[in-house]
C-alpha cells in the first residue's frame, strides 16, 4: 500500500493496528485505518490528503468519515480560503474514551436494559420462567449499577478519574479488609487466609 510510504514507521504501525482492531470493535479496517491516520495527525485532514495517503478511494474515505461522525470520533471545520472540509480527532485521550463508552452504551446496553426492564414486568407463568426472571433481575441489576458507576466517573474532571483509575489495587484491598471486618465474602483468590490486615 502507497500509505507505507507516506508515514514513518511507527504512524504505519499503529495505522495498521487499528486497521485489524476495528473488526473487532465493530468497524471495518477502512474506518479504523482512517480513524488512526487523524488521529495521529499534528493537523486537520480533508478527505482527499487522507484517501491519497492510505490509497483509499474517495467514496470509501466520505462513507467512512460520515461513521466516524456519526460515532462522534471526529470533528468537521473549515479553513479560511478553502471549501473543503477538513478533519481532526478530538485532543484529549480522555474526552475520545468518553465518547466511545457513551456511544456504546447507547447502541448496545441500553437496548439490553430496555428489554430486561420489560422482561421483568412480565408475569411468568412457570417455575421455568420464574427462574428465568432471576436471572434477568441479576443481570439486569449488575448492568445498572455499572451504568450507575459509568455515569458517577463522567462528571468526574479527567485528572480525578486518571487519579481513580490507579487506585484500582488499593481500592480492592480496602474493600477486602472491609469484607474482614464485616465477615463477608471469603479470601480473596490467591491469597492464604492467614495474611495480615
Amino acid at each position: 500500500m502507497t500509505y507505507i510510504n507516506h508515514l514513518p514507521p511507527l504512524n504505519r504501525q499503529f495505522v495498521a493496528h487499528f486497521g485489524e482492531m476495528g473488526s473487532r470493535w465493530g468497524i471495518n479496517r477502512t474506518v479504523g485505518q482512517m480513524y488512526a491516520l487523524i488521529f495521529l495527525s499534528p493537523r486537520p485532514l480533508n478527505a482527499d490528503e487522507i484517501a491519497e495517503t492510505l490509497e483509499f478511494s474517495r467514496s470509501n474515505v466520505s462513507m467512512g468519515l460520515k461513521e466516524l461522525q456519526a460515532w462522534r470520533l471526529v470533528k468537521l471545520s473549515h479553513q479560511p480560503g478553502d471549501r473543503r472540509e477538513y478533519f481532526e480527532a478530538p485532543k484529549d485521550v480522555w474526552e475520545i474514551f468518553r465518547v466511545l463508552a457513551e456511544e456504546r452504551r447507547r447502541r448496545e446496553i441500553e437496548p439490553t436494559l430496555s428489554m430486561l426492564r420489560m422482561a421483568l414486568l412480565e408475569e411468568p407463568g412457570s417455575d421455568e420462567e420464574r427462574h428465568a426472571q432471576e436471572r434477568m433481575r441479576d443481570m439486569h441489576e449488575l448492568i445498572d449499577r455499572l451504568m450507575t458507576w459509568f455515569d458517577d466517573v463522567q462528571r468526574l474532571a479527567p485528572e480525578t478519574a486518571m487519579q481513580l483509575m490507579g487506585m484500582g489495587t488499593a481500592v480492592t484491598r480496602v474493600l477486602e479488609f472491609k469484607d474482614r471486618l464485616t465477615g463477608k465474602g471469603g479470601p480473596a483468590k490467591g491469597k492464604s487466609n492467614h495474611q495480615g490486615a
